[in-house]
């Protein structure tokens, strides 16, 4: 009889004692959520596991809330361990669904993969790539994610330090400057072609028409002038050289054969023009035209072409130049081979300003504004290759 209100408070007793568990259980969870501690503790196949932020005292924390960049502790597998709150403004969440979450869950799936490679992968640790941050219903945020390894005593629990960078502004500014660099293309054009017409129609008029009273001069001298006839035929001969260099800066600021023969015409041609004048060999293989390009598309896959063949005239030391245009479907590929004694792709941008290769950036904003794929690969002593691809825009459906 007497062991039964024992068993009463022994009853009683567990249910407190369960009950001081539940709250502290509750008060840990809130702490955790909120940031206000450094562990994590994460169920597994093995059990809980308890994830120790051990850096993360008092001044260290001020110093990483206090940041205008995101900062998180990760596990290998993407787990947030810490999160500072400067991060969840980013991506417009709480820090009670990121802190024990995936940062997986603000992904796309690409990035997942790409960012998921970089975690599992230490040798890899240190290096940064672009994302985009998913936030539903604002529109996803452009970030530079960085990752290092933190020390850890515990070799079971790594874990990963990432710092984040908002990269709005800066693609703003990006998208500002290309569209200001693709506004200064098109206003370049537009003088070359009127310097072209200007060199064209009067100074080469005006050049021809005294090579022609020079040659009537020299045919009407009498018959023992015959020094005088000499330097007015030599006269004329200069003159005639002059007219043609004219003329060859007046297609090179506008191309005439691109307009009217074609695009595979217009290559040949200035193909021919750099061949004849510097005996670098240059072999021309064109496909037939399938796909129907923009002018401008065009213009860029011209002025590509003769920019190379200026860098391999000025740099190279190419005894041999291939250049080939492929036409598959809405996409034409036009790929310049050399021989010549190349260079480190690898150099500084100052570097490459000094060895005069500014050309390469004026390239590669044309290939942007058509919407082109501009590749260099070179090898030192194995020349260069420079490959545009470009593709006809899709037709618009019409309707009836």
């Amino acid at each position: 009889m007497k062991s039964k209100p024992r068993k009463r408070r022994d009853t009683s007793d567990e249910v407190l004692r369960l009950r001081d568990l539940l709250a502290e259980a509750r008060a840990t969870l809130h702490a955790i959520r909120s940031g206000e501690v450094d562990a994590v503790v994460v169920e597994s196949k093995h059990g809980p596991q308890v994830y120790t932020l051990e850096s993360a005292d008092f001044h260290y924390r001020l110093l990483i809330e206090s940041m205008n960049e995101g900062a998180l502790v990760l596990t290998r597998s993407a787990l947030i361990l810490y999160a500072n709150t400067h991060f969840a403004r980013m991506v417009e969440r709480p820090l009670a669904r990121l802190m024990g979450h995936s940062l997986f869950e603000v992904l796309s799936a690409a990035d997942r993969a790409t960012l998921g490679r970089l975690l599992r992968r230490p040798g890899k640790l240190g290096a940064t790539t672009e994302v985009l941050l998913q936030r539903p219903p604002s529109a996803p945020m452009p970030a530079k994610v960085s990752v290092r390894s933190l020390p850890n005593k515990n070799a079971k629990n790594v874990s990963l330090g990432m710092v984040v960078s908002d990269m709005t502004e800066v693609r703003k500014r990006e998208d500002l400057m290309r569209s200001f660099s693709h506004a200064l293309m098109k206003l370049q054009e537009t003088e070359r072609a009127q310097v072209a017409t200007d060199l064209g129609d009067n100074i080469a008029q005006l050049l021809c028409t005294i090579l022609v009273r020079c040659q009537l001069l020299a045919g009407g001298l009498p018959a023992y002038e015959t020094g005088f006839r000499k330097e007015t035929l030599e006269f004329a001969k200069l003159l005639r050289t002059t007219a043609d260099e004219v003329n060859r800066i007046s297609t090179d600021l506008r191309p005439h054969g691109l307009e009217i023969l074609g695009l595979a015409s217009a290559l040949r041609g200035v193909a021919a023009e750099v061949a004849q004048r510097t005996g670098v060999s240059i072999e021309v293989n064109c496909d037939k035209m399938t796909a129907s390009l923009p002018a401008q598309a065009e213009l860029a896959l011209y002025r590509v072409l003769q920019e190379t063949l200026r860098n391999v005239e000025k740099h190279a030391q190419a005894r041999h130049v291939i250049v080939t245009l492929k036409s598959r479907g809405a996409a034409v590929q036009l790929t310049i081979q050399d021989d010549g004694i190349g260079f480190d792709t690898t150099e500084p941008f100052a570097q490459g300003l000094q060895a005069g290769r500014i050309g390469l950036l004026s390239m590669r904003e044309r290939a942007n504004a058509v919407g082109g794929v501009l590749e260099v690969k070179s090898t030192i002593s194995r020349g260069t290759e420079v490959r545009l691809k470009v593709s006809s825009p899709p037709k618009s459906e019409t309707r009836p």
